[in-house]
């Protein structure tokens, strides 16, 4: 009985543990401090936004979260391991798409793919279903070097999908994409969340993060300006209004309504049961203005 007890705990205790986890981390270069005690954690299954810009300690992080770095002080685990520890086991449970040098441009794509299947040891390996599914079959055989920026992105993806990672590290991952092929990478994003890995996206595209966060960390300056989810965080700094047009005398008008007077709701209720009434919407703030309004700087 004691020892199946141990068992239960022991089962308890890994369902619970986070995908990645940072407690007070700090990073200086020299005297430039760029991560100044962050902290927040990832559950599996759910997509976190990292968004700041250049500068603001994006970079640094994930190459803490990767082992590409040690911290100066503060935790940094992934799958409940602490990365400066245990760098190789967690390497092995996690995918990284940055860039584009880490294809080899003179091999093929099903090249690529064997090469560092190899690598991470994985059996049975089948690189024409990955390549299936980044719309790149058609095209395995062709040298890198002749591939579209596009095409070197989804290989890219295809390529930190390997080893089936418990984790996946996306930087910019449709940057200057054309519609297709960001469209084609946001589906996979959604689909290994889906599959219950936990996806860490850094980006400057505010739609992008919308789109497929389930939370959000604005980071300025080495620090968390904000963290929540997108609908929180629009709720909290929009406006509590909403936005009507209507058709008058033959002209469009534009009217804003804001929702806390207690006439509001009549208000509300005469423009809906208008047959003159074009369109409604609620006055919703961008992630783009609540970064500018939280930092006073922009994205770029």
């Amino acid at each position: 009985m004691q020892a199946l007890a141990s068992r239960e705990c022991r089962a308890d205790t890994e369902q619970h543990v986070h995908a990645i986890e940072v407690d007070d981390l700090h990073y200086s270069y020299g005297d430039t401090r760029a991560v100044d005690g962050i902290s927040f954690t990832v559950e599996p299954g759910k997509i976190m936004g990292f968004l700041g810009p250049n500068g603001a300690g994006k970079s640094t992080t994930v190459k803490a979260l990767t082992g590409l770095l040690r911290p100066e002080s503060g935790t940094v685990k992934v799958l409940g391991m602490e990365v400066s520890h245990h760098r190789t086991e967690v390497q092995s449970r996690i995918g990284v798409a940055f860039e584009e040098k880490n294809l080899y441009p003179n091999m093929s794509a099903k090249e690529n793919l064997v090469f560092f299947s190899k690598l991470f040891r994985v059996k049975g390996y089948d690189p024409e279903a990955a390549l299936r599914r980044v719309d790149l079959v058609d095209r395995m055989n062709d040298r890198v070097a002749s591939y579209s920026k596009g095409m070197r992105q989804r290989l890219m993806i295809a390529r930190a999908l390997i080893n089936t990672p418990d984790v996946l590290f996306l930087d910019e991952p449709t940057d200057g994409l054309d519609p297709v092929s960001s469209v084609a990478i946001r589906r996979i994003v959604q689909e290994e969340a889906e599959r219950g890995a936990a996806v860490f996206l850094t980006t400057h595209d505010m739609h992008e993060a919308d789109e497929l966060s389930d939370q959000v960390a604005f980071i300025n300056q080495g620090k968390i300006a904000a963290l929540d989810s997108p609908r929180e965080l629009k709720l909290a700094h929009g406006k509590r209004s909403v936005r009507v047009q209507v058709r008058e005398n033959g002209q469009v008008t534009e009217t804003e309504i804001a929702l806390d007077p207690p006439e509001a709701g009549e208000q509300l209720k005469r423009v809906v049961g208008s047959k003159d009434l074009l369109t409604i919407h609620t006055e919703e703030a961008s992630l783009e203005q609540i970064f500018i309004e939280l930092t006073g700087r922009g994205l770029s």
